[in-house]
């Protein structure tokens, strides 16, 4: 009996996720900007590992230490020291975990929960999904930063607070997302013919709709963790968020403002590390949605 042989591309389109990663990969800046994510999900699960000295500890004599490329800096401190004689390099290591690091965990409680209300929104019929609808339309028009605001402030600061307060802000973004996702689903010919032959809503949702609409989540996921990274900055940058002496990007950026012309670095390194990161998640994110749209209509 002849055997055949699948030709690559055949070999491919038997695997989606394989389909897409080829995709992904045809685009050279969404590869760069998955490599930089990459370093810095590293550093937020491993920065504390990582740094030369304890961000936390105050040193006298070595108040506003210059960087290591200047004539007066060290080279054990490369981006020199704070007003408290602080390594702000080992500072700013830390601070991944505090912004990037508690961002994505703001990202899937979210995910989690608009997952839940999503699909019993996208599900439900009647009178209890126009009154559900209307309050997410409702929160809808709130931004997520001003949303983030109200909530810290009726909890009061903090980064506890914070990391409850945004993904409060991002939970109607995601209810919204899921249920149109679900709603469409559930037009879909074999959706339909689930139905039909007697599938009940679980066994629809689990084995037909959640398979189809991973990549819708992955993209709401993506595209919401760029919002978290700058809310987190910004709450702490505006004393609502994390708390001196914490190592948030954006607190170290507050506590460091009107030594900006003193120690230009201790403002700028900060706020560049928050461009990056919010960059690289948005070249992730354009990056999954092009591949997406491409295995589509392929």
């Amino acid at each position: 009996m002849a055997k055949f042989r699948l030709l690559p591309d055949e070999q491919l389109a038997r695997s989606p996720f394989r389909q897409l990663w080829r995709e992904f990969a045809r685009q050279h800046s969404a590869v760069g900007g998955l490599l930089l994510f990459s370093v810095f999900v590293f550093l937020a699960i491993l920065s504390p590992l990582l740094t030369p000295h304890d961000p936390y500890i105050q040193n006298d004599a070595m108040l506003l230490l210059p960087p290591s490329w200047s004539e007066q800096g060290l080279v054990q401190y490369p981006f020199g020291t704070d007003d408290l004689g602080r390594d702000l390099f080992s500072r700013l290591l830390v601070g991944a975990r505090y912004t990037f690091g508690i961002a994505m965990i703001t990202v899937i409680g979210a995910l989690i929960m608009g997952l839940l209300l999503g699909t019993l929104a996208g599900m439900s019929k009647g009178l209890k999904s126009s009154i559900f609808n209307h309050v997410l339309d409702l929160a809808l028009s709130i931004p997520s930063l001003l949303l983030a605001i109200i909530i810290v402030a009726i909890l009061g600061p903090g980064l506890q607070n914070t990391t409850w307060a945004i993904m409060l802000a991002m939970l109607p973004q995601f209810v919204h997302g899921i249920r149109n996702v679900i709603a469409e689903q559930l037009s879909q010919d074999y959706v339909i013919a689930y139905r039909l032959d007697g599938a009940n809503n679980w066994y629809v949702f689990t084995r037909v709709i959640l398979p189809n609409i991973w990549e819708s989540l992955t993209l709401m996921a993506t595209m919401a963790l760029s919002t978290a990274t700058l809310d987190i900055a910004a709450l702490g940058f505006l004393g609502l968020g994390a708390q001196s002496p914490s190592a948030e990007w954006g607190t170290i950026m507050a506590d460091s403002l009107d030594l900006i012309y003193i120690a230009p670095v201790s403002v700028a390194v900060p706020g560049l590390l928050i461009f990056l990161a919010a960059l690289s998640i948005n070249l992730v994110g354009d990056g999954l949605r092009n591949a997406v749209k491409k295995r589509r209509e392929n």
